[in-house]
């Protein structure tokens, strides 16, 4: 991939709350990020997202398998509709679907993920959300956190680009420690794009 421009824009991929772009969008407003939100993507018409960025001026599109007839017909339109909207990274916000090929291809090592552990451990299929914590707690961990990792054809499994400790508490519950967690989800990934806007981090360098 060509190197990010000195102020790229940023396309979101989310299918609820969109809570980690509404911290993004924030970080780029406020000028803590040199960056453009370009738009947000929802498979999810209904999804809270979409009514947050009608009331806040992003632009936004409906897209999934069911409108388009076909996963490959939304997996194009999504590549199709981030390159429209000139996006040059791609941030996943509580994105429920599986990219597909024309997608990932499009946007080589320019697709971030959000996990609530810290990867390797608790990561794969179906382990989202509370399942991530409840899982955390049921194998008597004592840390958990939040890794930001690229984007490839596997489940939570691209090159690392950043993770955060957070510390498991012994009167947690799976909601105690999810709200721990996504709090921490909220600063590190406006942080971590700030490091690759500003050269710190490499994309097409980690492994």
């Amino acid at each position: 991939m060509s190197a990010l421009p000195a102020r790229p824009r940023i396309g979101f991929l989310a299918s609820h709350n969109g809570t980690n772009m509404r911290a993004v969008v924030a970080a780029c407003r406020g000028g803590a990020l040199q960056a453009e939100p370009a738009l947000l993507i929802s498979n999810n018409r209904d999804s809270t997202a979409i009514a947050w960025a009608q009331e806040n001026n992003v632009p936004w599109a409906h897209i999934s398998a069911k409108v388009t007839g076909s996963e490959e017909a939304a997996d194009t339109a999504i590549a199709d509709t981030l390159k429209r909207h000139g996006a040059d990274l791609v941030v996943l916000a509580g994105y429920m679907r599986k990219l597909g090929p024309a997608t990932l291809k499009a946007y080589h090592r320019r697709i971030l993920n959000v996990h609530p552990a810290l990867l390797p451990k608790f990561g794969g299929q179906g382990m989202y959300g509370a399942h991530v914590h409840e899982a955390v707690l049921k194998a008597g961990e004592r840390e958990t956190g939040v890794t930001i990792h690229l984007v490839d054809d596997e489940y939570d499994h691209g090159a690392v680009v950043a993770q955060a400790s957070v510390p498991v508490e012994p009167a947690d519950t799976a909601a105690t420690l999810a709200a721990r967690v996504q709090a921490r989800e909220q600063t590190l990934y406006p942080e971590t794009l700030r490091r690759i806007v500003a050269g710190e981090i490499d994309l097409d360098r980690l492994v």
